[in-house]
């Protein structure tokens, strides 16, 4: 970045230190030329009194022929000789020329005024007059070419500014394209990375942890890249420790779970007697429950197997109704107790899709409704054919969803703010495993309002899925919308 900056900056500070210095030159050059102008001037009309005096005090010398006038002359002689010498510094070319002509002159009228005796006679006094009127030609054409001399500075100085605003819009229009063309290699050098460091972010805090992050550019920001594939990397393999763990749970748990099913069932058998009023119902307590537990490590085993392989669909064909039927009877005791009332409504539609995930995703959701139901509430079960699509809603009189846990409810071990009043508490992973398993079918999950008093869900998919690999990416999350 300070190389970036460094292009744009050094080619903007030499343009103005270019025009700084062009300015200070041109306003030095202004300068010495108004105070030439001005001391020419000056000495001009300096000249001209000068000349006049001088000729007066000859004049009168020449009459009176008194030593005190040959002093004054000579004082005044030596100031006019100043002021010419004065002009001579600025002036240049036929300026000088001229100077050093009126300097002979006076040196001229000079030796005649102070030869011994002084001029006298109308002959030496018209002489004398007619040299002081060449001096005062003289000067005049000194006047002249001063003001010529201005003349033409001034004009060179026009010149001058006229070029430098020249060059300096050449600069200008050399350095915009050089300035944008600089911008354009930053944005390129560190933009681009920025954007990919970005998108890395946000993937990591998505937990999509597949794509692997390299970043080239500048070296902080590869630096930072690869602390991103450190993290990324590190987060991956703590997501692949749960999952083991899960799965190494489920499965420890399994085996004497079907052991304590089997022998319920032997008990509501009766195969170690018939059983009494009580007795069935304690043996049905236990296998209501030994139900719910199987759900429970069925849902951690399917969630861990979608999470870390490529789980296909058995897709096979079977009519609805029975199976949601079977689910309902898997249920029945947790449904008495809670006094739920059933409004169910399905049509027979014969499926092609893997039954066992069907079956988990109605267990799932009938569970959850259930759970967040009241006492003498109503669970609400629809499904009916719309084309080739299958449209299953399932429904309760609960309090419903508040809009804040919306966007979370089919995240992985999430219970919501509902939860936490409900006596009944669960893993988090039931809506998680019904969104992967509804997405795996092609289909999309929806909670809708208006329809029925607490949280409605709407299960859109294909009558007809296919059989094959899990898709690669990953499901979108569901839809949350007023109906």
């Amino acid at each position: 970045m300070l190389v970036g900056l460094a292009l744009i900056a050094v080619p903007l500070l030499i343009a103005i230190l270019t025009a700084v210095l062009q300015i200070r030159d041109l306003a030095e050059t202004g300068q010495k030329i108004v105070v030439q102008g001005v001391t020419g001037a000056r000495a001009s009309q300096s000249l001209f009194e000068q000349i006049a005096s001088l000729e007066r005090t000859a004049r009168l010398y020449g009459v009176l022929n008194d030593p005190k006038l040959l002093d004054l002359y000579r004082t005044q002689d030596e100031g006019l000789s100043a002021t010419r010498e004065q002009l001579h510094r600025f002036a240049s070319g036929e300026t000088r020329a001229t100077l050093e002509e009126l300097g002979e002159l006076q040196g001229g009228i000079r030796a005649t005024v102070m030869s011994t005796p002084g001029p006298s006679g109308a002959e030496a006094e018209s002489d004398l007059s007619g040299r002081f009127t060449q001096l005062s030609a003289l000067v005049e054409r000194v006047a002249q070419q001063s003001n010529a001399q201005v003349d033409a500075e001034v004009a060179a100085l026009q010149a001058r500014t006229v070029d430098a605003r020249k060059r300096l819009l050449w600069q200008a229009g050399l350095l915009l394209p050089l300035a944008v063309v600089a911008v354009f290699v930053l944005t390129l050098g560190v933009g681009r990375p920025l954007r990919k460091l970005d998108r890395a972010i946000s993937e990591l805090g998505k937990g999509d942890f597949t794509h692997a992050i390299a970043v080239s550019g500048p070296h902080d920001l590869e630096r930072l890249g690869g602390q991103l594939e450190w993290l990324r990397q590190r987060l991956l393999e703590l997501a692949h420790e749960r999952n083991r763990f899960l799965r190494h749970m489920s499965h420890e748990l399994k085996t004497p779970l079907a052991n304590i099913r089997e022998g319920t069932e032997l008990l509501m058998d009766g195969a170690v007697g018939e059983l009494d009023t009580n007795q069935r119902e304690v043996a049905a307590i236990l296998r209501e429950n030994g139900i719910k537990l199987q759900r429970m490590i069925e849902n951690l085993l399917s969630f861990s197997a979608w999470q870390t392989t490529s789980v296909g669909l058995e897709a096979t064909e079977f009519r609805l109704r029975p199976l949601v039927k079977q689910v309902l009877e898997n249920q029945q005791l947790t449904l008495l107790s809670q006094r739920v009332r059933l409004d169910v409504r399905i049509e027979d539609v014969t499926l092609v899709a893997d039954r066992g995930k069907i079956r988990l995703i109605l267990e799932n959701l009938v569970s959850n409704a259930a759970k967040y139901s009241p006492k003498g509430g109503t669970i609400y079960l629809r499904a009916h054919a719309a084309d080739a699509q299958l449209l299953l809603d399932v429904a309760d009189s609960g309090p419903g969803i508040p809009p804040e846990d919306r966007g979370h409810v089919f995240e992985a071990f999430y219970t919501g703010r509902a939860a936490k009043s409900t006596p009944v508490k669960g893993t988090g992973i039931g809506l998680s495993v019904v969104l992967e398993f509804v997405a795996a079918h092609g289909g999309s999950v929806q909670i809708l309002d208006g329809q029925f008093p607490g949280a409605h869900f709407r299960i859109t998919m294909p009558i007809r899925a296919t059989s094959g690999d899990r898709p690669v990416s990953r499901a979108p999350k569901a839809h949350a919308h007023a109906a």
